[in-house]
């Protein structure tokens, strides 16, 4: 019975200053470390103005940068003398420069013929060889041999493709379905006119 009594005694009895001391300690502990992580975080309101007003400083600072290359002069390069003039400047000298010069007189502006006017003459007489091929509407042959010429590597075809057959072609609305039958493609016609019998 002693053995319990003595255990009833020490569950009883109050928990030593140290275990108490021990308990703040740690909570102190925990505090300090809570607000060490929390505190640099950003907060709200005062983040988000911090973050606009570091945005309008940039920002009047390139517009300043800004504001003095176009007022100011400045080398661009100086092995060859290029120099930057303020804008004002450059538009009074451009002005100036424009004014010296005289306008030239224009030619005359020469108006294509009508299509229909085309459409009605494939009857005519084939051309002379020595007729241009501007004027028998086929393009110009261009060179595709040689280092300097514009199509180079290119084959003759993209260059000078075949032109199409006037009536051929749908028009600039219509659809694939809307295109005339190439005669490849109708069926060929029978050689006899007179009907079978059967």
């Amino acid at each position: 019975m002693a053995d319990t009594e003595q255990i009833r005694q020490q569950v009883q009895s109050p928990a030593p200053f140290s275990t108490w001391l021990g308990v703040v300690l740690l909570m102190v502990l925990f505090g300090v470390i809570a607000a060490a992580i929390i505190g640099p975080a950003p907060r709200g309101d005062t983040y988000e103005q911090q973050r606009a007003q570091n945005r309008e400083k940039k920002l009047k600072d390139l517009r300043d940068e800004d504001a003095k290359a176009l007022t100011g002069y400045a080398w661009i390069d100086k092995n060859k003398g290029s120099v930057r003039i303020p804008i004002e400047r450059a538009i009074q000298l451009t002005v100036t420069e424009l004014a010296n010069k005289k306008p030239t007189q224009a030619g005359p502006i020469a108006t294509p013929a009508p299509p229909a006017a085309a459409a009605t003459a494939p009857a005519a007489a084939s051309p002379a060889p020595g007729a241009s091929a501007q004027a028998s509407g086929t393009p110009k042959p261009t060179s595709v041999a040689g280092p300097s010429s514009e199509a180079h590597g290119q084959p003759a075809a993209v260059v000078n493709p075949p032109s199409a057959q006037p009536g051929t072609q749908p028009g600039a609305s219509g659809t694939p379905a809307a295109s005339p039958k190439s005669s490849a493609a109708a069926p060929a016609a029978s050689p006899s006119t007179t009907p079978r019998q059967q």
